[in-house]
């Protein structure tokens, strides 16, 4: 449905974009993930019309409009921040876009009423904007863009604003949505959890680059490199790797702790700093004994009870057999990851 060949971008001395391609499928939920100042939301900007390229192309349904106005992509646009008409209901606002397009009534209130029962705003049609909580303001806006039936649906970090129950909340509902209206979509993100969440595909940015695309559990369980694996999910460095804290093995007698694999480190004495209990995992903060570097492991409640760990004892680590590791030796990950 799009493809982006050769995409570059500069503000002043900034590279934003810096020779970006990549395809997006047909009906996919592709999310464009990274730090801040990676390039994902220009690389949306782009794809809308909302930036002018310094180079490259951008395809849409097989229609070259790169030079093309925003109105004219056929595309859905979602903000952050709501834009909504204050002054206008629910029901106005979501029939806007219809309305302009000299669409007939019938028309507009038929496609009106299917779009708020599907996003679960069919008892609120006559409230104002004011009237609604930010998550029920963002539906709105997704089925005011949804309204004129567009090719591709952009989303530009559009729960980035609401506090973490709403954004979960509203997270299953888009993987809902998407599964029900199946628009090609495209979603600016910085949170992991929410691009493993929803997506279909990930493409991960860094530095005006794309580092890795690919399906979660690709990215997740096959890192490109420990820039994509540091920023999908949480790392701790152990024996000169860096690796899931979940895959980290504790046990009290070194006999117990496998050595794993011929390229992985053996086991590392270490002493616990703290135990934290955090419902049904275990965190547990070490100090490796012999370099003095920190590391935590992450385990189940069931372990963590077997073990009974206290601050200052000894424990021995190791990498669990088959877990996905990076070497430490690569370039350092950004500050904000």
């Amino acid at each position: 449905m799009i493809t982006v060949t050769g995409a570059r971008k500069n503000y002043g001395d900034f590279v934003a974009l810096d020779d970006v391609s990549l395809d997006i499928p047909s009906g996919s939920l592709t999310a464009l993930l990274g730090p801040s100042g990676s390039g994902k939301s220009t690389l949306l900007r782009s794809i809308a019309g909302l930036e002018d390229l310094d180079d490259g192309t951008i395809v849409i349904a097989g229609r070259d409009v790169t030079g093309v106005a925003p109105q004219k992509r056929g595309i859905g646009f979602v903000f952050q921040h709501y834009a909504a008409f204050k002054h206008m209901t629910v029901r106005e606002n979501v029939a806007f876009g219809l309305s302009i397009r000299k669409r007939p009534k019938k028309e507009i209130d038929a496609k009106v009423d299917e779009l708020l029962e599907v996003v679960g705003l069919a008892g609120f049609q006559q409230r104002y904007p004011a009237q609604l909580s930010g998550g029920q303001r963002q539906r709105m806006a997704l089925a005011r863009a949804l309204a004129v039936d567009p090719q591709v649906l952009l989303l530009d970090e559009p729960f980035g604003a609401l506090d973490a129950k709403v954004r979960a909340d509203l997270r299953a509902w888009l993987r809902r949505l998407h599964d029900d209206v199946h628009v090609t979509t495209v979603l600016v993100t910085h949170d992991q959890e929410e691009a493993l969440d929803v997506a279909d595909r990930i493409a991960v940015l860094n530095r005006g680059r794309i580092e890795q695309v690919g399906s979660p559990d690709d990215l997740y369980d096959r890192p490109a490199n420990r820039f994509v694996m540091s920023f999908l999910g949480a790392v701790s460095e152990l024996g000169g790797r860096l690796v899931r804290p979940h895959d980290i093995l504790l046990a009290r007698d070194p006999e117990l702790a496998h050595v794993v694999g011929p390229d992985g480190p053996g086991v590392v004495r270490a002493t616990v700093l703290r135990v934290v209990r955090l419902g049904f995992e275990v965190r547990v903060e070490l100090r490796d004994t012999d370099t003095g570097e920190p590391f935590f492991a992450q385990i189940t409640r069931g372990e963590g009870q077997a073990l009974d760990l206290a601050v200052g004892e000894t424990v021995y680590a190791h990498i669990a057999a088959g877990a996905t590791t990076a070497d430490t030796a690569e370039a350092s990950v950004p500050a904000d990851v």
